[in-house]
């Protein structure tokens, strides 16, 4: 499959979500993980036939998140976002269904976060919903300062294929946290065996 980024006037803004879908072809193709954009439910409620052209329609009820999937065995859900201001992430531009949402990933055991594009300084970070909720729960501000992910997040290099690798973030925070996790629990357990 060709990776390629095609950039027009129809759909300018949306750097960040091609980006991630070209990642997670290129993630699929080579049996790495399978991630998918998921797709907004609409009701079409208007329609010309003769031209096939949709006229008419809404939305059937709140979308969760942007991308889902598995990797290494885990569910991965996780949403997208992109800001032109420098300084800082709107909260209104995740919904509190969509923060809802990742919380109940989290409780059953996947693994969310948000990616978030700063359009302005060409950065792209990774911040789990751990860190999201931690802001949220303890300020009072509308925004999140882009100082908050450098120090919480983790940026997201960019590269050629893939275009930004945001599974490596999970190797290396997640998965390593995990298996240090196993390690000294099985020590421990060997510890207790021996001192019976």
């Amino acid at each position: 499959m060709k990776y390629q980024r095609i950039i027009s006037h129809s759909n300018r803004g949306m750097g960040l979500e091609d980006d991630i879908n070209i990642t997670n072809s290129y993630y699929i193709d080579k049996d790495i993980a399978v991630i998918y954009k998921k797709p907004t439910p609409v009701k079409v409620t208007k329609v010309e036939y003769n031209c096939s052209k949709i006229r008419d329609g809404f939305y059937e009820c709140p979308s969760t998140t942007d991308y889902n999937g598995i990797y290494k065995g885990k569910y991965i859900d996780f949403e997208a976002k992109e800001v032109n201001k420098m300084s800082s992430f709107p909260l209104k531009n995740i919904h509190k269904h969509q923060i809802e949402h990742l919380n109940k990933i989290i409780k059953h055991g996947g693994i969310s976060f948000i990616i978030v594009r700063f359009c302005d300084i060409n950065s792209t970070y990774l911040l789990f919903t751990s860190k999201l909720m931690e802001f949220i729960n303890n300020n009072d501000r509308k925004s999140i300062p882009l100082e908050y992910f450098k120090e919480y997040g983790y940026l997201i290099k960019e590269s050629y294929i893939p275009r930004i690798n945001y599974l490596k973030i999970i190797d290396d925070i997640y998965f390593k946290e995990v298996l240090w996790k196993i390690i000294k629990w099985r020590w421990e357990s060997l510890i207790e065996y021996l001192e019976e």
